[in-house]
């Protein structure tokens, strides 16, 4: 009877290695993972391009904020470099501008943290 029990087990474990049970295991479950899974390439993804398109137009400046709208100025433009200039002139000024404002935001805000960094550490000493 012993015998027997013993037959079988090793019979089941050879059959085991022969089929390779980690290996196939293995190849299911990828399988499975693969098929299961709903993956998007983004392309169709109409609400990013939206988004995007709204931090584009977010400000107000009446510059080009495309590559396209610089083009489509230029061409306007194309036969008074004068006029050109002067409009790439007030253009400029409009983005630097623009940066400047950000700028100042920016470092008051660090101005803001800092003082607050400082006054927390003044009562922690103090304590």
């Amino acid at each position: 009877m012993i015998n027997l029990i013993y037959k079988t087990i090793s019979q089941i474990s050879s059959l085991l290695k022969g089929l390779q049970i980690k290996g196939f295991l293995a190849v299911v479950i990828v399988g499975f993972l693969v098929l299961t899974t709903n993956v998007s390439d983004g392309q169709n993804d109409k609400g990013l391009k939206e988004r995007v398109r709204e931090q584009v137009e977010q400000n107000d400046a009446q510059r080009p904020k495309t590559v396209g709208q610089w083009f489509k100025d230029a061409r306007e433009t194309e036969g008074s470099p004068g006029e050109r200039l002067q409009k790439i002139g007030q253009q400029s000024g409009e983005a630097l501008k623009e940066f400047g404002s950000g700028y100042v935001e920016g470092a008051k805000e660090t101005a803001s943290d800092v003082g607050d960094s400082a006054a927390q550490t003044g009562k922690k000493i103090l304590n």
